[in-house]
C-alpha cells in the first residue's frame, strides 16, 4: 500500500458508531459510577444534599448558558478556520462536528479519532483538504496552549500561597518545568522539523511496540506534516480568531465553574478558580488511556479545591455538577450527532 492510499484511509475512516459505542460505553458508565460515588466519600452525603438543596438555580441557569456558549466559542474557532482558507462553515455546523468528533474521540482512537472524524465531516460540507486538515489538527493545538496557559497561571499562583506541603510544591514545580519544556519543544520542532519527526517516529513506534500493535511510520509523518502546516497556517497570520474561539471556548467553560461555585453557596476567588481548573483538566487530556480523562479530572480538582479551603460538601456538589455539564450531557448529546452525520 503506498503513501497516499495510508493517508487517505488514516483520514476517512471512522469506525462504526455502533460497534465503537458497544465495545466502550459500558466502560464509560462504569467509569463514571465510580467517580460519582468516590467523591462523596469527601464530604457526609447528607451536608452534600443540604448544599445541592440550597442551590441558587439562577445561577445554575447561567452556568447552563455559559457551557452554550462555551461551544459556540468552539463552533466560531471550526468557522475562522475555515475561513483562512478563503471558504465557509457555519457556527452552527462547527458547534455540530465538535460536539460529534468529541464523542467519537471517547470510543475510538482518542485524539486521533477525534481529528479523522472533525476531517471527514467538513470535507463532507465541501471544504478543501487543505481546510480540513487545518480544521482537524489547530483546535488541539490552540486549545492545549490555552489551557497550558492558564495551568500555568493557576500554578505560579499556588506556589504564591504557600500553603502547600514541600512534596506538592516540588511536584508542582516539576509539572511547570514539563510545561516549559513541552514549549521549549515546540519552538524548537518548527525550527528543526525533520529531526522532531524523526523523533516523534521513534516515539509512536517505540508505543505501538509496547502495545503490541503494527506499526506504519507514514502515519506518523503525514501527522507531523498536517502539524506544520497548522503552525504555518498560524505564522501567516490565521491565527487571531481562531485563538479567541478557543479563549471563549475555555473562558466560558472556566466561567461555567464559577457559577456553580456561587450556586453551591461558595465564592470563589479569580486565583482560586484558576488554581483547580487548568491542571486537572491538562492531567486528563495527556491521560490517553482514560476517555476524557475520567476519574483524574474529578480527583485532581477535589484535591486541589480542597487544599485552597473550599468545604468538601461544596467541592464533591460543585464538581460533580460541573462535569455533568462540561463533559458528560455534551458526550451523550454527541453520540446521536455522529450518528446523524455518519449518514
Amino acid at each position: 500500500m503506498n503513501k497516499s492510499n495510508n493517508k487517505s484511509s488514516q483520514l476517512n475512516f471512522i469506525p462504526p458508531l455502533t460497534l465503537g459505542v458497544g465495545h466502550y460505553l459500558p466502560r464509560l458508565i462504569i467509569l463514571g459510577l465510580a467517580v460519582h460515588l468516590i467523591l462523596p466519600q469527601l464530604a457526609s452525603l447528607e451536608q452534600s444534599l443540604k448544599v445541592i438543596e440550597s442551590m441558587a438555580i439562577w445561577a445554575v441557569v447561567l452556568a447552563i448558558a455559559a457551557q452554550l456558549f462555551s461551544y459556540f466559542g468552539s463552533g466560531y474557532q471550526l468557522h475562522s478556520i475555515i475561513a483562512i482558507v478563503h471558504q465557509r462553515i457555519s457556527v452552527k455546523w462547527g458547534v455540530i462536528i465538535t460536539l460529534a468528533a468529541a464523542s467519537i474521540g471517547l470510543v475510538a482512537g482518542g485524539v486521533l479519532g477525534n481529528t479523522a472524524a472533525t476531517y471527514r465531516w467538513v470535507r463532507k460540507k465541501g471544504v478543501s483538504v487543505e481546510g480540513a486538515g487545518l480544521a482537524g489538527t489547530l483546535p488541539l493545538i490552540l486549545n492545549n496552549i490555552t489551557l497550558i496557559f492558564i495551568t500555568a497561571i493557576g500554578l505560579v499562583y499556588l506556589l504564591f500561597r504557600r500553603q502547600l506541603s514541600s512534596s506538592q510544591t516540588i511536584i508542582f514545580i516539576l509539572i511547570l518545568m514539563l510545561l516549559l519544556i513541552f514549549i521549549g519543544v515546540i519552538i524548537w520542532g518548527v525550527r528543526h522539523r525533520l529531526q522532531l519527526t524523526s523523533l516523534a517516529i521513534r516515539m509512536t513506534g517505540w508505543w505501538a511496540g509496547i502495545k503490541k500493535r503494527p506499526y506504519i511510520s507514514t502515519d506518523t509523518e503525514d501527522t507531523m506534516g498536517r502539524l506544520f502546516k497548522a503552525w504555518d497556517a498560524l505564522s501567516d497570520g490565521g491565527w487571531q480568531r481562531p485563538l479567541f474561539g478557543a479563549g471563549a471556548n475555555i473562558g466560558f467553560d472556566m466561567l461555567t465553574l464559577y457559577f456553580i461555585f456561587i450556586a453551591a453557596g461558595y465564592q470563589v476567588g479569580p486565583g482560586v478558580l484558576l488554581a483547580g481548573y487548568g491542571m486537572p483538566l491538562l492531567l486528563g487530556k495527556m491521560a490517553f488511556l482514560i476517555p476524557g480523562g475520567v476519574g483524574i479530572v474529578e480527583g485532581t480538582m477535589a484535591a486541589l479545591y480542597t487544599g485552597l479551603g473550599v468545604p468538601d460538601p461544596v467541592v464533591v456538589v460543585v464538581i460533580l455538577i460541573y462535569r455533568l455539564l462540561s463533559f458528560w450531557l455534551p458526550s451523550l448529546f454527541g453520540f446521536p450527532l455522529a450518528a446523524y452525520l455518519q449518514r
